[in-house]
């Protein structure tokens, strides 16, 4: 098989199409917690692997940047709010000044700390300066198909809409939090299909961390925790944009039967696939390996021998 190309079951080469980018690399974050030293070595080889064009950036934390080799695409996490992001953007220009070459690299900035509009419309603004920075100094950062980005977190509770409102109709995209240490970390079927459903509403790209290492809604065995699953999301993002009412997207997202999941994502059309992957752009996830074991194991992927 060629190293480009994976073959989705029924033999048709779809999984390019819809995996493409979907696992970033948050091999450093919880509950994996890579040290530095192992996961810039393991992202390497996700990148040389056949499954390389699933793998998006790799994340890391503002805070550990001196950390890093200069020749990784990185998405940084923004950690301390809007107010951070000039400081980002200069210490990534100034080292892009002293031929450390980081910035180039810098494919996408995720900012935390948004607690209302007003916190968004400050990261937004940050964010276009951002952008502008890019194109005055030709930087031509992309990550896999899809282009420099900014994403912002978007909060829980009454103020998750108005800063989707804030995000609706500007270059930049939401993030959502599926997930943690703790089991109020993760969001109710009902509650992540709202946020589906809005974005889908306003035309909102979004990604999501944490929460997502599997591919359909399970309880795990080690915490209790309920846990979403990447494909579920995927299709409750396909149900969304047909214009699915967010009850019944939330059924999606609690489905629990893999095979039935994994026989709604083949009947997905082409169209269809092509849609909810520009919706649903990607998930950070501490572990590569358990996704692809299960995208093998519902025999959506063939894993070349």
């Amino acid at each position: 098989m060629d190293s480009d190309e994976v073959t989705f079951s029924g033999g048709e080469a779809r999984g390019e199409e819809l995996f493409a980018s979907l696992f970033d690399d948050a091999a450093l974050f919880p509950p994996g917690n890579a040290p530095m030293a192992a996961a810039v070595p393991a992202h390497r080889r996700h990148r040389a692997s056949w499954y390389a064009g699933f793998v998006g950036p790799f994340i890391c934390a503002d805070t550990r940047l001196a950390e890093l080799p200069a020749d990784l695409a990185i998405s940084v996490v923004v950690t301390g709010g809007p107010a951070a992001i000039e400081g980002l953007v200069e210490g990534l220009a100034e080292g892009l000044a002293e031929g450390l070459g980081t910035l180039p690299n810098a494919v996408a900035l995720e900012v935390s700390g948004v607690a209302d509009p007003a916190d968004a419309a400050a990261a937004v603004t940050a964010l276009r300066a951002w952008m502008s920075g890019n194109r005055a100094s030709g930087n031509r950062a992309s990550g896999p198909d899809r282009g420099a980005a900014g994403f912002v977190e978007v909060p829980r509770g009454e103020a998750s809409l108005p800063v989707l409102d804030v995000l609706a109709g500007t270059a930049f995209l939401a993030k959502f939090r599926t997930g943690g240490l703790q089991a109020q970390a993760f969001p109710s079927e009902a509650e992540l299909a709202g946020a589906i459903v809005a974005c889908a509403d306003r035309g909102l790209p979004f990604k999501c961390t944490a929460g997502l290492h599997h591919a359909v809604r399970h309880t795990a065995p080690d915490t209790g925790f309920e846990h979403h699953g990447f494909l579920n999301v995927l299709l409750a993002t396909s149900a969304a944009l047909d214009g699915v009412a967010a009850d019944e997207v939330a059924g999606v997202l609690a489905e629990r039967d893999a095979a039935a999941v994994a026989d709604r994502i083949r009947a997905l059309g082409d169209d269809e696939v092509a849609a909810a992957r520009r919706m649903f752009r990607s998930f950070g996830t501490c572990s590569i390996d358990e996704p692809l074991d299960d995208l093998a194991a519902l025999g959506l992927i063939t894993v070349p021998a």
